[in-house]
């Protein structure tokens, strides 16, 4: 029998098939409006993952980036064929693919793959693995990830590219700017100490693999304003640890209008 965890890393790695076959080569774009768009890589890579699900998991529900949402059910399987589209477009490697199962409230297993780098992360629930080793985050080199990109349902009181002016969070920690959910499982594997963005995140295809793995592994995960995540405001704190997310919300708040 073929776990839930497997076929999400069989999903996601059918996915990176398809994206690493077309990376650097000239790709037709597909406009979503508002900026936005998808290239034939992002397609192909979610046709991919539907074909696995369909073979695999044929009676679970599916909603994905690109082709929207089939099925019903309790258990769905939620998407995102190439987070960091618009750094694959460029020939900037760094994007993901990211494959969850939502099973009733909860998210039961989920892969986050660098199709790149070759590179899955994935979770049973019950802990965060990158291939057979096992995962626990650490602050280690204090590097913090911001997603700045929209959308932001906190806009009007807190903008995360603020904390870039504080000499409070660039003094201790190391800001980058990956621009593609990746960096969250990188903190599962101690490669980034937080990580921070604003959005909505419930059944977020975008978010919900990252989210599964920081949980498993032992990552403090929050809203933006510290609460329980999928509740009060919307947004996200993702800390190695206790020290590090109590710092990176403080910082939240003071930038808090």
């Amino acid at each position: 029998m073929v776990t839930d965890a497997e076929v999400a890393i069989r999903a996601a790695l059918a996915a990176g098939e398809e994206i690493r076959r077309r990376y650097g080569t000239p790709l037709d774009r597909v406009d979503k409006g508002g900026g936005d768009f998808a290239t034939e890589a992002d397609l192909a890579a979610e046709r991919a993952v539907r074909e696995v699900l369909r073979a695999q998991r044929p009676g679970d529900a599916v909603l994905g980036e690109e082709y929207g949402a089939a099925g019903r059910g309790t258990r769905t399987w939620l998407v995102d064929p190439l987070c960091g589209t618009l750094n694959f477009a460029a020939n900037t490697p760094l994007v993901a693919v990211n494959v969850a199962l939502r099973d009733g409230d909860r998210v039961t297993a989920a892969a986050s793959a660098d199709p790149l780098s070759g590179e899955v992360f994935w979770t049973d629930g019950t802990g965060a693995y990158l291939g057979e080793r096992r995962l626990a985050p650490a602050a280690g080199d204090r590097l913090v990830d911001l997603n700045l990109d929209p959308p932001f349902p906190n806009g009007a009181d807190f903008r995360v590219a603020t904390l870039l002016t504080d000499d409070a969070f660039a003094g201790p920690w190391r800001p980058r700017v990956v621009s593609s959910s990746v960096a969250l499982a990188w903190v599962t594997a101690g490669r980034r100490a937080g990580y921070v963005t604003d959005g909505r995140l419930r059944d977020s295809v975008h978010f919900a693999s990252g989210i599964a793995l920081c949980q498993a592994a032992g990552a403090v995960v929050t809203n933006l304003a510290g609460g329980e995540v999928h509740t009060g405001v919307e947004g996200l704190i993702a800390a190695a640890d206790r020290v590090t997310h109590r710092a990176l919300a403080g910082l939240v708040r003071r930038h808090w209008r």
